[in-house]
């Protein structure tokens, strides 16, 4: 294998699109140029390029391959290393369930009764043995094949890890050791405030002295030679990473922030230089010293920032395991052991052990022991969750009480922490509206100053001044016109508010989605699984004549306990809450649509709609209409005896998310499919005017409403989590899925809602809006900045010092504005 390279086949890529992480870059003129370099290439179809991330989204056809891209950007004069973790890989392999049943097994599902019996212990324990011995053999025969290599799974970090195409960067930024990677994360790199620090330091040793001489001690006659002596190593070795990105994009004809910085400093040295061996007393060594040493500082805090402002998704690539405890049974003994192995090796299907205080290595679903889960640093939910066997847990959470047996069910990319940091990536990545038009700014920015520079020295020397004053002057509009404000305002926002939104359990999936949050004014709010929980509950019981409240639930519960049907459940569970001991029952049978009939003892009891009964009492009719939810009737002998009640649960935090929702201006309203009576009682619990709701819309209509909400001059967000809210969610101008619901509403939305809480859609506008009005401010004090310096500069009313100053200056104010979104919602 070439040095510097490791194979990339297009199998290990996602098709059509890369994600690359780039070193060199200094400024925006920098993206831009590899922008315009990429986009140039046949076959790729778009290249965002993002500066403060550090990193490229190319989307691409054949015939061009990674290769050519990274070999593209190499040409360009930067590194490009291709980034693993962030491609969705495809679906892992579904294991076989321990608990899986096959027809006349002892775990099939029974045909009188419908429910699925527990296998028996041994029968378990020998299938157990039979998948462990499965599994092994696969290790075994990768471990024949390939001696010297350990079989290699799919990746269970829920982060993903590198693959490393190319790695050329330059001297002084992030990466720059030309190793092959083996693994690492992209952001386990050397910190840029870190390999930047020692030039800083000697900067600033050696620029004292020379300041000194230059302007606070008497003069005396080895002054000037000690300001050379002192002010060259400043020059060339601490200004080296301004001199090489320059002479790097000379040879490729272009020009870049470094262009002027070099230039501006050289000429000061070169100056003086001259103007020493020829006896000359206008030195401006300390000119070109402090310059630097300004825009070092500059620099070393503009990248601290930025690694600062990638702590949110640092902390998503921390929060899984790194390994785990894992159930082995020995093919001789048959014995059932603990292994710890790295969590890279984890697979689909294995079962591994959660004890108190761990986290969970990845999703699963939990096999064995009920503890309460806190998965509130992935999804954002303060509450613990309890969960026993069957219910699904989520890689990441932490394990608080109890001892879990979880199998895996998903790893490495396909894992939901993968999938949120993907989603981050993707939105750090891609550039706002308002950034584009910066970075064209920028593009012809450089050029411009270098042709204002020349006209600025040639204009002060035809008005008879001396060269080193017009020299001085030049080099001052050369420092103080660089674009780095310009290029860091828009990313070093999108990177911490984006962060931000990780953390709060919000994924904002591009730039663009915040220019829609500040022009909605109208959400459109699918009822259940979004307002409701879309967990049925018993709400209430009617009976006929002397028949007991308890005696009809148990009759009802009885007969429903052998259909899985939602409503069925709701009662069961409603008997189950009452401590009620049901009798069994017999000849089950079900009737689709509209109930089902059991006998209990001797009697065939009913329970359904009243079309399955000769006699209703009409009470019973009028409870069923004066009660929102569905009723369904239970009696024998084709006479109904009671009515039971169930309705959808409203969340605990609608209501409040709903009021927030009109304090940001926005007006709710209430789309369901269910019943005008159910939606309206729903809306009247969380705030909803009634002339705002939607009933009995079908699937198919639910994006026609939210047209007609447009055509009617409103901008509507939409927020809902089924796939027949797909269709809905894309025509809104901003979409919002909530994160448990599923795979095509999320594909989809705009913005992800990790938490099920209605309060996530308010952390959402709310975060999206502060960001935009950071991007807005942080550009208007850039264009400001460079619109106003370079007159000063030009007519002299600045000296080259204070230029330096400012311009370090205005790209920390901009990285700092950006990182109060930090604390945005504390």
């Amino acid at each position: 294998m070439t040095e510097g390279r490791a194979p990339v086949t297009t199998a290990e890529r996602t098709p059509g699109e890369v994600r690359l992480a780039i070193t060199g870059m200094t400024c925006a003129s920098c993206s831009a140029r590899i922008e315009r370099k990429l986009s140039k290439v046949a076959g790729v179809e778009s290249a965002t390029v993002n500066l403060a991330t550090e990193k490229a989204l190319v989307s691409f056809t054949a015939p061009v391959t990674v290769e050519q891209i990274v070999a593209e950007v190499k040409k360009t004069g930067y590194g490009a290393t291709v980034i693993g973790g962030s491609r969705p890989a495809p679906p892992a392999p579904t294991a076989p369930s321990t608990y899986a049943v096959s027809p006349g097994s002892a775990g099939a599902v029974d045909g009188a009764g419908g429910e699925v019996a527990k296998p028996a212990a041994g029968a378990l324990l020998e299938k157990l043995r039979a998948q462990e011995l499965a599994r092994q053999k696969v290790r075994d025969a990768a471990a024949t094949a390939k001696p010297d290599a350990r079989p290699a799974p799919a990746p269970a970090h829920p982060a993903g890890h590198d693959v490393h195409a190319d790695h050329s960067g330059d001297e002084g930024q992030p990466g720059s050791d030309g190793s092959v990677g083996s693994g690492e994360n992209h952001l386990d790199h050397t910190p840029a405030q870190d390999v930047l620090k020692p030039r800083l330091v000697a900067a600033i040793a050696l620029t004292v002295p020379v300041l000194l001489i230059a302007m606070v001690l008497p003069e005396f006659a080895a002054g000037p030679w000690l300001e050379l002596l002192l002010a060259t190593p400043v020059v060339f070795w601490c200004a080296w990473p301004f001199h090489r990105a320059a002479a790097v994009n000379a040879r490729h004809l272009a020009s870049t922030m470094d262009t002027l910085v070099s230039i501006g400093v050289l000429a000061a040295w070169g100056y003086s230089v001259v103007e020493l061996l020829q006896g000359g007393m206008h030195l401006y060594f300390e000119v070109a010293s402090v310059v630097t040493t300004f825009l070092l500082v500059g620099r070393f805090l503009e990248a601290r920032a930025k690694d600062s402002g990638k702590d949110a998704l640092r902390s998503l690539l921390d929060l899984g395991a790194k390994d785990v405890s894992v159930l082995r049974i020995d093919p001789q003994s048959r014995i059932t052991s603990e292994l710890r192995i790295p969590i890279d090796q984890l697979v689909v299907g294995d079962q591994f052990v959660v004890r108190p205080g761990e986290k969970v290595a990845t999703d699963g679903t939990v096999r064995d022991g009920s503890s309460a889960v806190d998965a509130s640093l992935v999804t954002g939910e303060s509450t613990p969750v309890d969960v026993s066997p069957g219910d699904d847990v989520t890689g990441g959470s932490i394990n608080t009480t109890g001892r879990l047996v979880v199998e895996a069910r998903k790893v490495g990319a396909d894992t939901m922490l993968a999938g949120i940091q993907r989603l981050v990536e993707t939105a750090q990545t891609g550039k706002a509206d308002v950034q584009r038009l910066a970075d064209r700014v920028s593009a012809i920015f450089v050029p411009v100053v270098l042709v204002i520079a020349v006209v600025t020295l040639v204009a002060w020397l035809l008005t008879g001044h001396d060269i080193g004053t017009s020299l001085a002057v030049a080099v001052t509009v050369l420092i103080i016109a660089c674009p780095c404000a310009l290029g860091l305002a828009t990313p070093t926002a999108l990177l911490v508010g984006t962060g931000r939104g990780a953390q709060l359990g919000t994924l904002i999936k591009g730039p663009q989605v915040l220019e829609d949050t500040r022009r909605v004014d109208t959400v459109v709010l699918d009822k259940t699984g979004t307002v409701t929980t879309g967990e049925l509950r018993l709400r209430s019981i009617a009976v006929r004549g002397k028949l007991s409240k308890k005696a009809a639930l148990t009759a009802a519960a009885a007969v429903e306990q052998g259909s899985e049907h939602p409503i069925a459940r709701a009662v069961v569970d409603g008997a189950r809450l009452a401590k009620l001991d049901l009798p069994r029952i017999r000849d089950f049978q079900s009737n689709p649509g509209e109930g089902a009939t059991a006998r209990i003892k001797d009697t065939e009891v009913t329970v359904g709609k009243a079309v399955l009964f000769e006699s209703v009492d009409p009470e019973l009719v009028a409870h069923a209409h004066s009660h929102a939810g569905t009723t369904v009737f239970v009696g024998w002998d084709g006479v109904a005896q009671a009515a039971l009640t169930v309705e959808d649960t409203v969340r605990d935090s609608s209501k409040d998310a709903i009021a927030r929702l009109r304090a940001l201006g926005l007006t709710p309203y209430l789309l369901t499919g269910d019943s005008a009576s159910n939606a309206r009682s729903v809306a009247e619990q969380v705030g909803i005017d009634a002339s705002n709701v939607r009933a009995d819309v079908l699937p198919a209509q639910k994006h026609a409403v939210v047209t007609e909400l447009q055509k009617s001059g409103r901008v509507v967000a939409m927020v809902g989590d089924g796939v027949n809210d797909a269709a809905a969610l894309a025509q809104a101008d901003l979409g919002l899925a909530m994160g448990s619901g599923t795979d095509v509403a999320m594909d989809s939305a705009d913005i992800v809602l990790v938490r099920t809480d209605l309060d996530a859609v308010g952390d959402a506008i709310g975060l999206s809006r502060e960001t935009l009005r950071i991007i807005k401010q942080n550009l208007a004090w850039a264009f400001g900045y460079n619109t106003a310096a370079i007159p000063l500069a030009a007519f002299g009313l600045l000296n080259p010092m204070i230029a330096g100053a400012t311009m370090a200056l205005s790209s920390v104010l901009v990285v700092s504005n950006s990182l109060r979104l930090k604390r945005w919602g504390r």
